[in-house]
């Protein structure tokens, strides 16, 4: 490669990154785009028009689709990350804290339908893998500091398996969301996500938690239903 031509390039990756700020007020747009139509039906032509602007101006942020996906992605997790720290600054206990948390992430996670996750995976599959790796890495992270704070707390038993409690919840997390099990057994999402929730504390707590769960228990029940609708 010539080096002229090499530093052009460095010259132009320079400048898509600067630009990355004034690309973020679109992202939201973008997003409820992507929501509504799909991602493969829109091409750049088509999203640029959307935003009204030129594909002109659109490429001066990113360099593909594909590009423009990702930054996406990097823009909702930097928000995921946000939400998560603001729930955890929170003056509450652990069982608050994972409720709010895994609520979050059902919230999330309804709005995804199947569709657009399908199309991700076929055309994007290596830009929704990286991603999917850091969400559930974050998750991850914040659920084993949750059960610290929940031990800490007395709430939470001591001798629990923090690995594999943090694996099996976020399976049931993700799953849930990728089975026809609510059809099959006639049952709304939040009524599925509610057992899957009590199932959990009750597993993992001692009986101060069970007990706070349970005074707890008919607001964290409204709450879900509230989100429902």
């Amino acid at each position: 490669m010539h080096p002229n031509n090499f530093d052009t390039n460095l010259k132009m990756n320079d400048e898509l990154d600067n630009n990355t700020d004034r690309l973020e007020p679109m992202l939201d747009q973008i997003k409820d785009l992507f929501f509504e139509f799909g991602i493969k039906n829109l091409n750049m032509d088509d999203i640029s028009h959307k935003l009204g602007i030129s594909k002109k101006t659109l490429y001066r942020f990113v360099k593909s689709k594909e590009d423009l996906i990702a930054k996406l992605f990097d823009y909702e997790q930097l928000k995921w990350v946000e939400n998560i720290n603001s729930i955890g600054s929170q003056k509450v206990n652990a069982i608050e804290i994972l409720f709010k948390v895994s609520l979050l992430v059902y919230e999330e996670m309804k709005r995804f339908n199947p569709m657009l996750l399908f199309e991700l995976r076929k055309y994007y599959e290596q830009v929704f893998i990286d991603h999917h790796s850091k969400k559930l890495a974050h998750i991850s992270k914040s659920m084993k500091f949750n059960l610290e704070q929940g031990i800490a707390e007395g709430l939470y038993r001591k001798d629990v398996n923090s690995e594999a409690v943090v694996a099996i919840y976020m399976n049931y997390l993700v799953e849930i969301h990728n089975s026809d099990i609510c059809k099959v057994a006639d049952l709304k999402f939040d009524e599925l996500f509610g057992v899957m929730f009590e199932n959990h504390i009750r597993a993992i707590s001692t009986t101060v938690g069970v007990a706070y769960f349970e005074n707890r228990k008919k607001e964290i029940t409204e709450s879900l239903s509230k989100n429902s609708n």
